[in-house]
Formats: structure tokens, sequence, C-alpha cells
């Protein structure tokens, strides 16, 4: 995948990076990490520039953010209800699960979507969640933005300080979101524990 994703960014320049990142965004498991990086290395070889890739990239992440977040709202809460009225003893969920995480949401959503955009996988997903949520289109539109160019400022800037060597900082990125991949698998394990022993003793 890295190969194709490097082909299309050296005969593209700045419209296969912003595709790209959109795409990642859509389908996680394209690596943000080789887009970045690679797209910085770049810098160093023809006539783009480290802030147009900054900027083009996090253009095209926040498109897919927005797509995503569509997505979300056209799975409101309401409809939740009816997939829970149907589904809800096979699901063990109530109504009143839908709404506690939706008011946990309303409450902490703006720094939930600020903070994931920075963590790997998670930082596609939250958009639908905050879609679903209803969160105000303005402030998950400036939260994306801001996670969005963290990230991308800080692989962008890297891959153009290393170039040529910049695969060795993707190496290290793959570490990081393996480790992120067992924490995210430990939590949801331990999330699923709690909820059926919370379940048992409400029962």
């Amino acid at each position: 995948m890295e190969t194709w994703i490097t082909d299309i960014m050296s005969q593209y320049g700045y419209l296969g990076i912003f595709l790209l990142i959109m795409l990642e965004n859509i389908f996680p498991p394209i690596p943000s990490e080789v887009i970045l990086t690679f797209g910085g290395a770049m810098t160093a070889k023809t006539d783009m520039t480290v802030m147009g890739v900054i900027l083009i990239s996090t253009a095209g992440s926040v498109a897919g953010a927005v797509i995503l977040y569509g997505i979300g709202r056209m799975v409101d809460v309401k409809r939740l209800e009816k997939i829970v009225d149907r589904y809800g003893r096979v699901l063990r969920l109530t109504r009143k699960d839908i709404y506690k995480a939706d008011s946990w949401f309303d409450k902490y959503g703006i720094w939930t979507v600020l903070f994931c955009r920075l963590i790997p996988l998670i930082r596609s997903l939250i958009s639908i969640p905050a879609g679903m949520a209803n969160m105000k289109f303005g402030l998950f539109l400036l939260f994306t933005t801001l996670g969005t160019l963290i990230w991308n400022t800080i692989l962008v800037t890297v891959g153009a300080a290393v170039g040529d060597n910049w695969e060795s900082i993707v190496g290290v990125m793959d570490v990081y979101s393996n480790i992120v991949y067992l924490l995210i698998v430990i939590a949801g394990l331990a999330v699923i524990w709690w909820y059926l022993q919370f379940r048992k003793k409400r029962a």
C-alpha cells in the first residue's frame, strides 16, 4: 500500500495528498503516517512547501471528517431509540443508556473530538458519534480542524526534516499505533466487563 500511496502523491502532488488524506479519514486502514511524512519529505525535492502540505492535508482531513459527521447525523438518537426498542433485549441496552451516552458527549464531546484527532484509528471514527450526538457543526469543525492541524503539522514537519529517511519515522509511528490499538482493545474489554457487572447488579 505504501508504494501505491507514494506513487499517487508523486504523480499528483497537492491534489493527491488531499484525496488520499480525505480517503484515509473515511477508510482508517490507509495510514496517514505514510501520507504526511512522505508529503513532508517531498518538499525537499519538489516545489511543494511544508506549509502547503500541512494546509492541503488538513483540508483533506477535515473534508473526510465532515462526511463521517454527516453519516453520524443520519443515525441520530431517534433512530437509535427505534433500534433499542426492537433489539434492546438482545443488545442489553435501554433508552436510558442512550440518553446517558448522549448527555456525556454533550458535556465532554468538544474536548473528546480534539483529543481523539491525535489518536490513530479513533481520530477518524470520532466524527461519527459527534454527528450522532448532534454536536454543533461549528464547534465540531473548529476542534476537528485544530486537532487535525496539530497532528498534520508534527508529521509533515518531521518528514521534511528527515527527508529520504521518512520511512524510519513511519516505523516509529507503526509502533505507536500498535501500542494504541492494544490499549484500545484492553479498554474495550474493560468497558464490556464493567457493563456486564453493572447489568448483573442491576438485575
